[in-house]
């Protein structure tokens, strides 16, 4: 099994759909271009707004891989809203947070970062909104951080969007196929690579994995420590997107669905490492 197959395990979404457009290896591909960049800073965005909290997917992917990251040379920032406020210990990772309205071409020319990734971030959709699973508009509880990709791509910044839906940032690279096939209206945030998964968070856990691989050393955590992050992060107030329930459950799927994930990808980076 793949890093990208063990990402889209118990799709219910679409994402299958979606993977017929993606090239076979879009995990370990983009986990190469990264590996490849000078070692620098790396922008990681997150933060779902749901019924007046940040969901549990995306923070512990970014964490995650903001961790392996960091092993692996880089220097990560999450850039998040104030919905994530203390979800990321100050002494692991540095963290940005902004509001709607912030100026991005100033956070920009702060860390002159060498790529951007977002892990669950809502985008614009092509509707001029920025909308929940549901189709609720939750623009007003949302930071506009979608202009920040806009803004690094033009300026050829290599930019990754990690998402599960079709109204994350990253999506606008299949909005037409999200429109006609899925019946959703898309993000029409586009980045240089798009990864799907069934949850996002599994996405950053498999690109961890990937980056893993390349630097020869497992620098992705053992689900113990992801479950206690996650609990930690219910403790802030984050809710499970999918129930909006305060439980250490992420889109609806139990702690032993995450173990399992965690435990293939961690058995499948060591595998790989070994040969």
């Amino acid at each position: 099994m793949t890093f990208e197959e063990t990402a889209l395990l118990h799709s219910k979404r679409g994402m299958d759909i979606l993977k017929k457009h993606l090239r076979d290896d879009f995990i370990t591909d983009a986990a190469k271009k990264i590996y490849s960049l000078e070692r620098k800073n790396i922008l990681l965005a997150t933060g779902f707004y749901v019924a007046g909290y940040a969901e549990t997917d995306g923070p512990p992917g970014t964490y995650f891989l903001s961790l392996a990251l960091k092993e692996a040379g880089f220097e990560p920032v999450i850039v998040t809203d104030g919905f994530c406020r203390d979800f990321f210990p100050e002494d692991k990772v540095n963290t940005e947070y902004v509001e709607k309205g912030f100026d991005p071409e100033a956070l920009l020319e702060k860390y002159k970062p060498c790529c951007l990734i977002s892990i669950e971030r809502c985008g614009e959709n092509i509707n001029g909104d920025y909308a929940n699973m549901r189709g609720v508009s939750i623009a007003q509880h949302t930071a506009d951080i979608d202009r920040l990709f806009d803004l690094a791509r033009a300026k050829g910044i290599y930019t990754v969007g990690i998402g599960d839906g079709g109204n994350e940032i990253g999506m606008g690279n299949l909005k037409e196929v999200i429109s006609e096939e899925l019946s959703l209206v898309p993000c029409k945030t586009q980045t240089t690579d798009l990864i799907i998964a069934t949850v996002s968070n599994w996405g950053a856990y498999a690109l961890a994995g990937a980056v893993s691989v390349l630097q020869g050393k497992n620098l992705f955590k053992e689900y113990k420590e992801v479950d206690e992050y996650i609990k930690y992060i219910v403790g802030k107030g984050s809710v499970d997107g999918v129930n909006k329930v305060h439980e250490p459950t992420v889109d609806g799927f139990s702690p032993e669905t995450e173990k399992e994930i965690v435990d293939k990808i961690n058995n499948l980076t060591n595998e790989l490492i070994s040969k």
